[in-house]
């Protein structure tokens, strides 16, 4: 890129991935501290840079599995972050991603160097440059998906129950949904398919388990399908 004097100068382009996991219970924020941060206590989001021989894609899912060893998660492009003074050290345009993962499955990491950690999305460290932006701006992009799409699932174990759904969406919305009134809706929406199977150490009686159905994932996808209650007055 060119200055204003029309000289050449350099601009990095850095991907940044906001991973979020589920717990049962609280959405979680997958974050890093870096040697040079240690002495402030300050984190960050998932990070790299973008090689010459790469596409944008390329790059992010090459970052998320060099820090952590994870592959084939959901991870989708969010948006662009490129104020000249976000860096001070280097001009620097990030562009942002957000993972879904369900965060019991991957609670240790071959991080190398770096250490990463969960933290409940409500009470986290303070964080580097402009990422605590980046966070905002990735769970407003999720409750939006969710609420109309069954991106959330992935958040979930493969095979799960009604009242742990549930605790997702409260957790991903940062509210309570009736019990019944979920329950209908969602079973409602066909995307749930009800196995033979049962909960089992939670109860006497047990729960029955669910999956989604693949075959209504894509109607889902290409519908406007509330399956969330009132999400008017959430988002």
């Amino acid at each position: 890129m060119l200055d204003q004097y029309g000289k050449q100068t350099k601009c990095l382009v850095a991907l940044d991935s906001i991973i979020f996991g589920f717990d049962g219970s609280k959405l979680k924020l997958l974050l890093v501290k870096r040697g040079i941060e240690e002495s402030k206590n300050i984190w960050s989001l998932m990070g790299g840079w973008l090689q010459p021989n790469e596409s944008l894609d390329e790059a992010a899912n090459r970052v998320l599995k060099d820090l952590t060893g994870l592959e084939n998660i959901y991870l989708e492009q969010l948006s662009v972050f490129g104020r000249p003074d976000r860096d001070p050290i280097e001009r620097t345009v990030s562009v942002t991603y957000f993972a879904l993962i369900n965060s019991t499955d991957y609670e240790n990491f071959d991080s190398g160097s770096y250490h990463a950690e969960w933290f409940d999305l409500d009470q986290h460290p303070e964080l580097l440059f402009d990422h605590q932006e980046m966070v905002n701006n990735a769970i407003s992009r999720l409750r939006n998906k969710a609420a109309f799409h069954p991106v959330g699932f992935e958040l979930l174990p493969s095979k799960f129950t009604i009242p742990q759904l549930q605790k997702l969406y409260e957790a991903i919305f940062d509210t309570e949904f009736d019990k019944r009134n979920f329950s209908r809706r969602i079973l409602a929406s066909g995307l749930l398919t009800k196995l033979d199977e049962k909960q089992k150490g939670f109860s006497k009686k047990g729960a029955f388990l669910y999956e989604l159905n693949s075959q209504n994932t894509v109607k889902a996808a290409s519908s406007n399908l509330y399956f969330v209650p009132s999400i008017d007055r959430i988002v």
